[in-house]
């Protein structure tokens, strides 16, 4: 077998100014990976970096020639364990490149299979649960009109970014434009302990399912003070980066969010889903803004999951890749009518 690989760096427009607690985004610059086997069947993946856990688009290509030279050397798609072992003893600090790597290598592997890769795996889709909309901070009214348009396009669930001295104005806005919405609360780290004890007892009068990172992950026993308080579950994302990270959080969180950006590939997310449950801790799958050429594989871990976050390419303004329908918020696996991830030039 022969397998050549390739990659670009593109930039994609976000449908609306994207912001959270820490900053603004109006862009989001991926890195496309594609793995071409001798008889021409190409898998796909890609990186989505974050400033914020050291990765940059740069830095991303910069690692690239040396990861797909192991692709390269080991020429074999199936040889998923030696692959990305071998990933990880060439490069250890750039999760989202080996992420590409990995989504691309996976897709590949179930193309030559000929089915979807839930079923290389034999999930069961029908477990999959719905991914939430993001509504990002935002003036009280924009805020208002995003959460209207999220509801006339059907979405159930509803993440909310706060961490301003304006979030219970924001909140009610949401609320009140989506009166019969799941909602869900993300900090993005704004908050003190004591502070964040307090918004959770604001936002059970809000019927919120549950707050996310609502401390900073420098701050752990922060996160515990808020967990042992708090009337809302919480869930860890800042906090939980990598499997070592599960035992860590296991006594201060309710929930285990994963990113396959922050973990670095399909098969540790897998691991650390498997050991967030065995720790007594629900899971659930969150993203970057993403071209569907990562999304797709992500969203083929929706049955292990309790809750997901996957909307990631539905926060673009344009991509160059479709992928798994989410229509409505549904992770609709089992309608998916292509092998691999689902991720396709349109």
């Amino acid at each position: 077998m022969t397998l050549t690989t390739e990659f670009e760096r593109v930039e994609l427009p976000l449908a609306d100014a994207f912001t959270i607690s820490r900053g603004t985004q109006e862009t989001a610059e991926n890195v496309v990976v594609r793995i071409s086997d001798e008889a021409g069947m190409t898998g796909v993946g890609a990186a989505a970096p974050s400033e914020h856990y050291g990765e940059t688009a740069a830095t991303v290509e910069a690692v690239l020639p040396d990861l797909l030279d192991v692709v390269e050397d080991v020429d074999d798609p199936h040889a998923l364990a030696r692959t990305e072992r071998r990933l990880r003893e060439t490069v250890e600090r750039n999760p989202a490149a080996r992420a590409a790597v990995s989504i691309a290598l996976h897709d590949l592997a179930a193309k030559r299979l000929g089915v979807p890769l839930y079923r290389m795996w034999g999930l069961d889709p029908e477990q999959s649960p719905a991914t939430s909309f993001t509504i990002g901070l935002d003036t009280t009214e924009r805020v208002r009109e995003k959460t209207a348009e999220a509801v006339e396009a059907g979405y159930p669930v509803l993440k909310i970014k706060l961490g301003t001295d304006r979030d219970e104005e924001l909140l009610e806005a949401v609320r009140e434009a989506a009166p019969d919405a799941t909602l869900r609360v993300d900090a993005n780290e704004a908050w003190t302990p004591r502070e964040a004890v307090r918004k959770c007892e604001l936002l059970v009068d809000y019927d919120v399912e549950f707050v996310e990172q609502p401390v900073p992950a420098e701050n752990p026993e922060g996160l515990k003070f808020v967990y042992e308080r708090s009337p809302l579950p919480i869930a860890a994302d800042e906090s939980c980066v990598t499997l070592e990270d599960i035992p860590a959080i296991a006594d201060r969180v309710d929930i285990a969010n994963l990113k396959l950006m922050k973990c670095g590939s399909l098969r540790e997310a897998t691991r650390m889903a498997h050991t967030a449950k065995a720790h007594g801790l629900e899971v659930m799958l969150g993203c970057m803004i993403e071209t569907n050429a990562a999304i797709a594989g992500a969203c083929h871990l929706a049955p292990l999951l309790d809750y997901a976050d996957l909307d990631g390419a539905l926060l673009l303004d344009d991509d160059e890749y479709d992928g798994v329908d989410l229509t409505d918020g549904e992770i609709r696996l089992a309608d998916l009518d292509r092998s691999g991830t689902g991720a396709r030039e349109r």
